[in-house]
């Protein structure tokens, strides 16, 4: 199975595999997300005054406008079977154009094209990176609120490539991609609640993460001369799902916490970078074999605004 970015929140699992009657985990790491990608690390920005009248925040993509960015991330991931540990890393960069098309009924569309996409995956298991080069010059339309909500990205099923023999796309990390807007002016210290959730499935296995997000709004910085909010967001979420492998059932169980920092041009109305770093402890238990294999992840990703016309 692969593992997903979803701006620095990533979350993967494990295909088993029987060998002399001892489970094996062959992980996979498979990030395309970008947005998915997503590798972080913000620059101090030079502080700004803070306003004293209420900001207003909000998604503006007027017809024309393209807005390039680049996403990295660098993750880990360790099981333990058995008492045989067992590790991976991954490290990805992407670079994404969105292209304003105006609006629809009351949202903003937008082209996506997939300018560049690498991803390393090594561990105990060897080299595991997939081949991204038919991802690489395709686009998709993706419909986006101006709060920020990711209204259609079904487009994005299509950009789709092979990983340890099954078949994964991009549509996950995109669902996520772009920060929640409170939907109400707010002055520095306020916060806003956000919900996501995050899906994983392949022919077999089905993981689930369900993101609560505290946002907080904490000042104005200016990055490039550009004048932005500066927005901190404490992330809990919960593991589920369940699958099977090789004939056996599994089921999944954890957690996650992380914090995300993102700015947001204001005036402009756009996202201009995001940091996150995340941890994830889960169990797969799998019930007939009578294990329960521990996994941690840890991830840190960036996404910053490379271009813009």
């Amino acid at each position: 199975m692969a593992s997903w970015i979803y701006a620095g929140r990533r979350i993967g699992t494990g295909r088993f595999i029987m060998t002399k009657n001892r489970w094996i985990m062959k992980t996979t790491a498979a990030a395309a997300c970008l947005l998915a990608a997503v590798g972080l690390a913000v620059p101090a920005a030079e502080n700004g005054a803070a306003p004293a009248a209420a900001t207003v925040l909000e998604y503006k993509m007027p017809a024309g406008r393209a807005l390039t960015y680049q996403g990295k991330t660098e993750e880990s991931q360790v099981l333990e079977v058995m008492g045989q540990v067992i590790d991976s890393s991954t490290a990805s960069v992407s670079n994404f154009t969105f292209q304003a098309k105006g609006k629809k009924d009351k949202n903003l569309l937008a082209g996506v094209t997939v300018d560049d996409i690498s991803i390393s995956v090594t561990g105990s298991q060897g080299d595991m990176s997939p081949d991204m080069s038919s991802i690489k010059g395709k686009s998709f339309d993706m419909v986006l609120s101006p709060l920020g909500n990711e209204v259609d990205v079904s487009g994005a099923e299509n950009l789709s490539f092979a990983m340890a023999g099954e078949v994964q796309n991009l549509s996950s990390g995109f669902k996520n991609f772009f920060p929640d807007l409170p939907g109400k002016p707010v002055k520095i210290g306020d916060t806003w609640p956000a919900t996501a959730t995050i899906e994983e499935k392949t022919s077999s296995l089905n993981v689930k993460i369900d993101l609560q997000y505290v946002h907080s709004l904490d000042g104005i910085e200016l990055i490039d001369g550009v004048e932005c909010a500066r927005v901190i967001a404490q992330v809990t979420g919960i593991v589920s799902g369940s699958g099977n492998q090789m004939g056996q059932d599994m089921t999944f169980s954890g957690t996650s916490k992380g914090k995300d920092i993102w700015f947001f041009a204001i005036k402009e109305g756009y996202l201009v970078k995001q940091t996150a770093e995340s941890t994830t402890e889960v169990s797969i238990d799998v019930s007939a074999a009578g294990v329960s294999i521990p996994m941690t992840q840890s991830s840190k990703s960036e996404v910053k605004l490379i271009a813009k016309k």
